[in-house]
């Protein structure tokens, strides 16, 4: 199948050379020429705008958007004017499924398919296959499915789960239509909440065990810190790298998270080069709109957020308030910070 790519960041560049593996025509754009050359000299159809890439697609073309959600509209008010009724857009970034029931809402009576497509596997996806969560009309993902397919693990990705019998549904390949527009964006910013909360469980347990030596340290005796009222209980100096590589095998708390975690461990033990500043591109926060207008009780998920915006210092302003009003009723100055003096 010929698929127009726009965007060739990680995503959309490693996603290309996946399809191309296949046997899937690429055609590619992007606004870094470089990036497109790289593509070229793999053999796609390299172009140098929108409309150099739509002229190069055979009707009904299909193309797939890998950039950022904010850029979505900007493309998209130049690309729709240059389509024809039967081609097919997909945004395969991490939109707002708002946004998707807009986009599509607007497309209507053009004959132009929008398909918003949640995309997971990260800089892996070209060797392991992307996770993908599809929402539009059945047509257009009728039209897509060679290319979702392609992209998508396979079920040799895991072994099925137990009871399934007969041919494997779409599900068990790692591509999944999920509803109508939105739908697929909608389950992959859930997707992405969970991300946050799995990833905050192996990070604060793995801290815990980090500072299980704690009780050899010697600590102050003064009215701003809470004694350690038993010190011998935290007398250990456990590797937390092999901790992390013991869990992988056996454990109920495996992943590929988990993976990851132990890779970088072993290369860093002391992580020295991350600053701990952890990101949020949005789809936390809209997961906990959409639990909160449900009435879906989400502590975790929730509190998982609350920790990444604390990284990014959204908290600091909080801090000195607690600051100032301890001052004021108790007298009480700030400590030195221990970790950054």
């Amino acid at each position: 199948m010929q698929l127009g790519m726009i965007g060739l960041g990680r995503m959309g560049a490693a996603m290309s050379r996946r399809l191309m593996a296949a046997g899937h025509a690429m055609v590619v754009t992007d606004r870094d020429s470089r990036a497109v050359a790289d593509l070229a000299s793999a053999g796609a159809v390299g172009t140098q705008d929108l409309s150099d890439l739509v002229a190069a697609l055979a009707a009904p073309s299909a193309i797939w958007l890998m950039v950022p959600a904010g850029a979505v509209d900007a493309v998209l008010a130049e690309l729709v004017p240059l389509l024809s009724s039967g081609d097919v857009i997909v945004d395969g970034g991490n939109s707002h499924y708002h946004e998707d029931i807009r986009r599509s809402t607007s497309l209507e009576g053009t004959g132009i398919s929008y398909v918003d497509c949640g995309t997971s596997g990260g800089v892996w996806g070209e060797e392991r296959g992307y996770c993908l969560m599809a929402g539009g009309p059945d047509e257009a993902l009728r039209l897509l499915e060679p290319v979702l397919s392609a992209l998508a693990p396979g079920v040799e990705g895991a072994p099925r789960s137990p009871g399934r019998t007969g041919e494997p549904s779409t599900a068990e390949q790692g591509w999944l239509h999920c509803g109508p527009s939105g739908a697929g964006h909608f389950v992959k910013m859930v997707h992405n909440g969970i991300e946050y909360g799995l990833m905050a469980a192996y990070a604060e347990g793995l801290s815990i065990i980090e500072s299980a030596g704690i009780g050899r340290n010697e600590v102050p005796a003064d009215a701003e810190t809470a004694p350690l009222e038993h010190p011998e209980h935290f007398t250990y100096d456990v590797d937390v790298a092999e901790v992390a590589e013991l869990w992988r095998r056996g454990s109920v708390v495996s992943s590929w998270l988990l993976d990851l975690t132990a890779q970088a461990l072993h290369a860093s033990p002391g992580l020295t080069e991350f600053s701990g500043r952890v990101s949020d591109s949005g789809e936390g926060r809209w997961t906990m709109q959409a639990a909160i207008e449900e009435g879906v009780p989400t502590p975790v998920l929730s509190a998982a957020l609350s920790s990444r915006l604390v990284s990014q210092g959204a908290g600091l302003y909080a801090d000195k308030v607690l600051s100032a009003m301890r001052f004021g009723f108790g007298g009480h100055l700030e400590k030195p910070d221990i970790v950054n003096g």
